[in-house]
């Protein structure tokens, strides 16, 4: 039985039992992490594992922010969610799955999109945080809030077969825009839902980001702060980036010119600039298509996506994968002088493949705004989402 001046209850101490055997590890260490709370940004790929690890190790209270319903796509890596779980808001089907996990753990949620207007609100609440985020325009939000607040915010990413990790915000290191100052350009990288990713890379980085937490909160070991982590799941490689505080940098140099909270979204959701050719009169939206199509007018549909893809969701046509078009162009070559109507998934590919063709002398191509999801929450609820 635990003393009476204990914290623990005897079902607690038996849980962490293998945790307080560590050399180097005691139960003051565990009072840290019962007394610490934890925002995880995303109940995705990275939250699952970071969120499962630390109430399984322990931290007293967790915080999940996510808007997000669960989808079945999701399922190969999003290991907090399982199929019964699908069309469920992923906040709390993370919830039940925690508390299963660990009911010694209070589990908060946030089922809301992060902004500028609740982004400080939300953070300040916690002792650390843990970006899981899976976009650009959120993940710098967090950077900024957390350096306004004085938060650590232990970061990490990944894409196809690649992680990063790193602890960013603290005063002796740098922030996330030391080292990408900006977002990138709109397009320019796919996201992992038409990148694709390894469904164990998220495991792998998610624990190693879990593990940063922990250090942080019980001081033990030397955290990542001033080095980046690189994962190469393929070659099974681990390389360290040294990488040190920017004096310029407009979040947290001397300067600090950059004091009010800004929102990324539109900026990182925008018109592509990966496709500067594009004009307003050369997107389409889906209403319009269904309606030429039901009209029987002589439109030719190029479908962008991967051979995969089409099995899931097909609104038919011309079948070219955006990393071959280049090589496959003289293929349209009779289109030449008729109108291409390109998509894919989400509309991001296409608008690539708009100004490959516009570049190339198809002057008549146009981008299916919000691709096959548009369609199917528009036009056809049928179609199936990926």
């Amino acid at each position: 039985m635990p003393g009476p001046d204990s914290i623990f209850s005897s079902d607690e101490l038996l849980r962490y039992s293998r945790q307080l055997n560590l050399p180097g590890f005691n139960l003051e260490h565990q009072k840290k992490l019962k007394a610490a709370s934890v925002l995880v940004i995303g109940a995705g790929g990275l939250g699952s594992p970071v969120s499962m690890y630390l109430a399984a190790a322990g931290i007293g209270r967790i915080g999940l922010v996510d808007f997000d319903v669960v989808e079945t796509s999701n399922l190969h890596r999003q290991i907090l969610h399982g199929t019964k779980d699908v069309g469920r808001p992923k906040t709390e089907s993370a919830r039940d799955r925690l508390r299963d996990l660990n009911p010694h753990v209070d589990v908060e949620l946030h089922t809301t999109r992060l902004t500028a207007e609740n982004a400080t609100e939300i953070l300040g609440e916690y002792d650390v945080i843990a970006d899981g985020t899976d976009n650009f325009s959120t993940r710098y939000l967090v950077n900024d809030a957390c350096v306004r607040l004085g938060k650590p915010n232990v970061y990490a990413s990944i894409f196809q077969f690649e992680g990063q990790v790193s602890v960013f915000g603290l005063p002796e290191g740098p922030c996330y825009r030391c080292i990408y100052p900006a977002p990138p350009d709109p397009g320019l990288i796919p996201s992992c839902a038409e990148g694709g990713v390894l469904g164990v890379l998220p495991g792998m980085v998610g624990a190693l980001q879990a593990t940063e937490v922990i250090k942080l909160i019980t001081g033990l070991g030397t955290s990542l702060v001033g080095r980046l982590l690189l994962y190469d799941a393929l070659n099974l490689r681990v390389q360290h980036l040294l990488v040190s505080k920017n004096p310029e940098c407009p979040v947290c140099g001397r300067s600090q010119e950059r004091r009010e909270m800004i929102d990324y979204a539109t900026y990182c959701t925008g018109e592509p600039a990966a496709a500067p050719n594009i004009t307003e009169s050369n997107h389409m939206i889906v209403q319009e298509l269904k309606a030429r199509l039901d009209r029987n007018e002589p439109v030719v549909l190029l479908d962008v996506r991967k051979p995969f893809e089409k099995q899931i969701a097909d609104l038919g046509g011309i079948s070219i994968p955006l990393d071959e078009l280049e090589d496959r162009m003289d293929e349209l070559s009779e289109y030449r002088d008729r109108e291409i109507v390109v998509y894919c998934r989400s509309g991001a590919r296409s608008a690539r493949a708009v100004s490959m063709l516009q570049q190339a002398g198809f002057s008549h191509a146009r981008n299916l705004e919000g691709g096959v999801l548009a369609w199917s929450d528009y036009i056809d609820p049928s179609m199936m989402k990926y």
